[in-house]
């Protein structure tokens, strides 16, 4: 059952598959959803500063400019929460999409049951942002503004990137184990791809650790990851 928040949900789709459009255009609005759709990346670029929405679901291979570059440039004004699709489920593809700025990926074909629990999640889990200050080291992420630093340097995270620091930093000195981590950040979906967790830790370790001598986010194998500063390097 959908709440009130949920039913004003406002969300851009931007694929330029017409079949594809209409159909998440139709399942959306079923689920009392505000949907808005376009068919390539400029066009969704100029939605997005004409409007606000809370959540974008983007295609890959758009014409004129690709997801990728949509979600760069996105990136540089906004943290509207963004699910990619895309046919493309290689490693080097999901680093891609979620280095570019996406915050989560659904390979195609997926069932749209999949795809509304991962809108679900992404909204649920941005709305859902604890107001107490978090602080190791000299690392603190800030909930209520949604902003992260690492000394002096704030780091540009993704929606998803955020949500798994918070986690790992609300863990201090423990381990997170993987089935907490995406339980937690992806929700109980249960369609979380294999490698997706490895990926955006490769992701937040280069924004929080690249360039610092001192490294935080550590890796116990085979059972999770763990934030401290004075674990063993």
């Amino acid at each position: 059952m959908k709440s009130q928040a949920d039913s004003a949900m406002k969300i851009l789709v931007i694929e330029d598959d017409r079949w594809m459009a209409e159909v998440l255009q139709t399942s959306l609005e079923e689920e009392d959803y505000s949907v808005s759709v376009v068919f390539d990346g400029n066009a969704g670029l100029s939605m997005t500063q004409d409007d606000r929405f809370d959540l974008i679901v983007l295609d890959v291979m758009l014409p004129g400019m690709n997801g990728w570059q949509f979600a760069q440039r996105l990136r540089e004004t906004q943290r509207t929460p963004i699910l990619m699709l895309t046919a493309r489920d290689a490693a080097i593809d999901v680093v891609r999409g979620l280095d570019s700025g996406a915050d989560d990926y659904l390979t195609k074909p997926f069932s749209l049951d999949v795809l509304f629990a991962r809108l679900r999640a992404l909204v649920r889990r941005s709305s859902e942002l604890n107001s107490s200050v978090l602080k190791v080291a000299d690392l603190v992420l800030d909930p209520s503004t949604r902003r992260a630093f690492r000394g002096n340097r704030e780091m540009n995270l993704t929606t998803r990137e955020f949500l798994l620091l918070e986690v790992l930093m609300r863990h201090v000195g423990r381990v997170a184990t993987r089935q907490v981590i995406l339980s937690t950040v992806w929700g109980a979906t249960g369609d979380v791809e294999e490698n997706t967790l490895d990926a955006f830790i490769s992701l937040l370790r280069r924004k929080v650790d690249g360039g610092e001598p001192v490294k935080l986010i550590h890796t116990l194998r085979g059972r999770g990851y763990f934030i401290e500063s004075d674990a063993a390097q």
